[in-house]
């Protein structure tokens, strides 16, 4: 596959038609010149070293060697070969709750926008792990199958928002059993659930999906996001909140009691997340608990640069036009192994 690394300096190509037309306009200045001066022809045997060849030579080595030469610092790249590589690390899904409350500004900026901060510094900390990316509400959806793809994966969390599933609610369960079947087919890998939600107005039988994940030997970790007091739920691009069928502001509180619950089933651990740090080094340290495995990785390899060919060309074809001089040789201007 190729690429240029700067396509931006592609654009100076587009001085190569001013240059034709600078040079152009200066050969009929110059032949005007010298029809002030008498006859063309008459003139042109007075001064028989004189060679107009050599100087539209010199002008094409010139003008290629600037054609190259923009192509040069372009940047060109050949590469993005799928490899398989061997990594020492887990197996990470992330299930994440997108419902309306996470809209909350309990904690700030909002939850859903504080989760999205969290998963953004602790992939940054991952170098071998695979993480994938589950996003529920009412209902469960893979927004990022599991990868070593770090790029995507945090390209994909910056998008997320509580559009994203038209049903509302809260389906943990079905969050956890969709991660249960995201996993690779590697039995020998680490594997755990990082679950991220409020637990409000939630779904299904969640604590029998964390138990039946733990069977397998998969933890479920849950971070709490919010507070038990509770805040209300702005709505987009207004300055109100919502409102239930009575008229009332609906006023969504963290379930604590739920999601330690879930913990326990899933034998792992539970943080309340706040507005400190304190949160995401306590699953960072659980991650780093787990036994590490050898995964395979699909992984794009990196693009090589490929400018040192242009530019020995580049190199050759100013050498020769600075060799080469717009008047004959005298030595050789009798020599015709032709005739």
């Amino acid at each position: 596959m190729f690429r240029f690394a700067n396509p931006d300096f592609l654009y100076l190509l587009l001085i190569l038609p001013i240059l034709i037309v600078f040079y152009i306009y200066t050969l009929i200045s110059r032949r005007k010149a010298i029809k002030r001066y008498g006859d063309p022809k008459l003139i042109s045997q007075l001064m028989p070293e004189v060679s107009l060849k050599r100087q539209h030579l010199k002008f094409w080595l010139m003008f290629g060697a600037i054609t190259v030469a923009i192509f040069v610092i372009a940047g060109p790249q050949f590469g993005s070969k799928l490899e398989t590589v061997k990594k020492q690390g887990v197996e990470i899904m992330v299930c994440m709750d997108v419902s309306n409350s996470m809209l909350a500004e309990d904690i700030s900026p909002n939850r859903l926008e504080k989760a999205k901060q969290m998963l953004s510094r602790m992939t940054d900390g991952f170098s071998n792990d695979k993480v994938g990316l589950i996003v529920f509400a009412g209902d469960a959806f893979t927004q990022l199958p599991i990868t070593s793809d770090y790029i995507s994966a945090k390209m994909f969390l910056s998008s997320i928002n509580p559009s994203m599933v038209s049903s509302q609610g809260t389906a943990i369960g079905a969050a956890i059993n969709l991660a249960m079947r995201s996993f690779t087919p590697n039995e020998a890998s680490g594997k755990t659930i990082l679950l991220i939600t409020d637990g409000e107005n939630h779904e299904g039988d969640a604590i029998k999906a964390a138990q039946s994940a733990a069977s397998k030997n998969v933890k479920i970790n849950v971070i709490g996001i919010g507070s038990p007091q509770g805040a209300p739920i702005p709505i987009s691009g207004t300055n109100n909140f919502m409102k239930d069928a009575e008229g009332n502001v609906v006023v969504t509180h963290l379930n604590e009691q739920m999601c330690q619950e879930i913990a326990a089933a899933g034998q792992g651990m539970y943080v309340r997340a706040d507005n400190t740090n304190s949160a995401l080094k306590a699953i960072q340290n659980e991650l780093d608990k787990m036994d590490k495995t050898e995964l395979d990785s699909k992984v794009y390899s990196e693009y090589d640069e490929q400018f040192q060919l242009l530019a020995w060309i580049v190199l050759i074809l100013l050498i020769i036009e600075f060799l080469m001089l717009e008047r004959k040789n005298r030595i050789f201007r009798k020599i015709k192994l032709f005739s």
